[in-house]
């Protein structure tokens, strides 16, 4: 399915949900899919007396708690990727306070729109919403944020390693991520991996586990941790609207299987005098991208330079 579809799925079945047309949660449009045992509430976790939560800005969107184990800490600047309500961005604000920063970022005008609002109400000064996408954050600058956070997002991205080294170019060096996402281990049937409705729904967007940590080692993270993870059990009659019960058989004796993970890692310093995803620094835009972070002595004031 091509990236500008699955992106206009997102975008109609989210923008429904933040106008309350629909009462979806990761079930998107999928109708009776999130009553009682169903995708929704398998995905969901509850944030209870978290503080700083407001249940307003909670349209039960996420598959996790990001927040809890993002090691945020007063003052500092947070990005929450995929920000709907702004129900994660809120809790952020609590813990930074008043001499820090919350940037929510959404692709879904309506999704901001409903999120400033609820901002407006709560009369935040330092949290702000933005209209973007996470793989092209030009409102961003290098090196903005302490923490990035986000919440069953990254699944819906298309383009996973360009949203990835967004993340590792808005961080500070020395910054980390809590990012909370679905993945599955096996073979996901193509029914279930390219069905729209379900790309509304956290489910098939997902990547294989080993190939979503592969991509973050990729551009350059450290310190890589899946810091905790949740087996997604889907109703079979669920799974049926998409795949053939002989398929369905081969996923369950395949242990193929969906978790919801919160992963953890740091952008940290090599050693090298200037940022391999920037070019100026190296002296020439041919050294952009390419890791050539060879250091020298300048002439002028013997301090460390790109050769």
């Amino acid at each position: 399915m091509k990236a500008e579809t699955i992106k206009k799925a997102i975008k109609k079945s989210y923008g429904a949900i933040a106008k309350d047309e629909i009462q979806g949660g990761c079930c998107g449009t999928e109708p009776g899919c999130c009553g009682t045992g169903g995708l929704s509430s398998a995905m969901i976790q509850q944030y209870g007396e978290i503080e700083g939560y407001h249940k307003e800005a909670d349209l039960s969107l996420g598959c996790g708690l990001p927040t809890e184990i993002a090691n945020i800490s007063e003052g500092d600047t947070v990005i929450d990727l995929g920000s709907g309500a702004g129900n994660d961005a809120f809790i952020a604000r609590s813990i930074v306070g008043e001499h820090g920063k919350v940037i929510g970022i959404d692709m879904t005008p309506e999704m901001v729109i409903k999120a400033l609002r609820n901002n407006q109400r709560l009369g935040f000064q330092n949290v702000e919403f933005l209209l973007g996408e996470i793989e092209n954050m030009p409102q961003v600058q290098n090196n903005t944020a302490d923490v990035v956070i986000s919440n069953c997002v990254m699944n819906l991205v298309p383009d996973k390693e360009k949203a990835f080294r967004e993340v590792f170019r808005v961080l500070k060096t020395g910054g980390h991520f809590s990012i909370c996402d679905i993945v599955f281990t096996g073979a996901l049937s193509k029914g279930m991996l390219e069905a729209a409705e379900l790309y509304a729904g956290c489910v098939a967007g997902a990547s294989e586990k080993g190939a979503y940590l592969g991509i973050i080692k990729s551009v350059g993270f450290k310190n890589i941790r899946i810091k905790s993870e949740r087996k997604i059990d889907i109703p079979d009659d669920f799974l049926l609207k998409y795949v053939d019960s002989r398929e369905l058989k081969v996923l369950k004796e395949t242990g193929s299987h969906l978790y919801s993970v919160t992963i953890y890692a740091e952008k940290l310093d090599d050693g090298s005098c200037c940022d391999p995803l920037d070019g100026e620094c190296c002296g020439s835009e041919e050294n952009k991208g390419t890791g050539n972070t060879t250091c020298c002595a300048t002439e002028t004031d013997g301090e460390k330079g790109c050769c």
